[in-house]
C-alpha cells in the first residue's frame, strides 16, 4: 500500500495516537473550563487564530490565549465539545494536523451549535506533543432560544 500523508505509518502509530489525545484533552479542558490545565498543552510562544464568517481574532502566548479563552467561555453555562476524525502529518517532532469538532455552548437562553475545523501545528518537546498554532475555522454556526424548563 501507498504511504498516504493522513494514515500514520507503523513508526509513528504512538505519535499519532499521542496527538489525537492532546486534541480530545483540550476539548475536555474547554468542556470543565479548565482553561489553566489547557495551558499546558500549548508551547510558551503558542498562536491561536479563531475565525468566523464575520471576524477572526489572533491571540500569541499562553497568557493571552488563557485570557481570550477564560473570557469567553464564561459566556456559557455549558460547554460541549464532540471531536470527530483527525488526520495529522508527523515529520519527526513536528507535525500538522487537522481535526473537526462540534461544538455547543449554552447561556444566556440561547443554544450556539458550531462545526469547527482545526488546522493545528504541533511540536514535540521533551517528549511531549504540544500545540503550537491553533487555526479555528468554523465552519457554520446556529443559534437559537434555549429554555432549561
Amino acid at each position: 500500500m501507498k504511504n498516504h500523508p493522513g494514515i500514520p505509518q507503523k513508526s509513528n502509530i504512538e505519535d499519532t495516537l499521542a496527538l489525537k489525545k492532546l486534541v480530545d484533552t483540550f476539548s475536555n479542558l474547554a468542556d470543565v473550563k479548565d482553561v489553566k490545565s489547557q495551558m499546558d498543552l500549548f508551547t510558551d510562544d503558542a498562536e491561536v487564530i479563531s475565525k468566523t464568517a464575520n471576524q477572526t481574532f489572533h491571540n500569541k502566548g499562553k497568557k493571552e490565549i488563557e485570557k481570550s479563552f477564560a473570557d469567553y467561555l464564561a459566556l456559557f453555562d455549558i460547554v460541549y465539545h464532540l471531536n470527530g476524525q483527525q488526520t495529522v502529518d508527523i515529520q519527526g517532532d513536528q507535525a500538522t494536523g487537522i481535526s473537526y469538532c462540534f461544538v455547543t455552548l449554552i447561556g444566556n437562553g440561547k443554544m450556539n451549535q458550531s462545526g469547527v475545523r482545526y488546522n493545528d501545528t504541533y511540536v514535540k518537546q521533551d517528549g511531549k506533543w504540544l500545540i503550537k498554532k491553533r487555526e479555528s475555522n468554523f465552519t457554520f454556526t446556529s443559534v437559537n432560544p434555549y429554555n432549561t424548563a
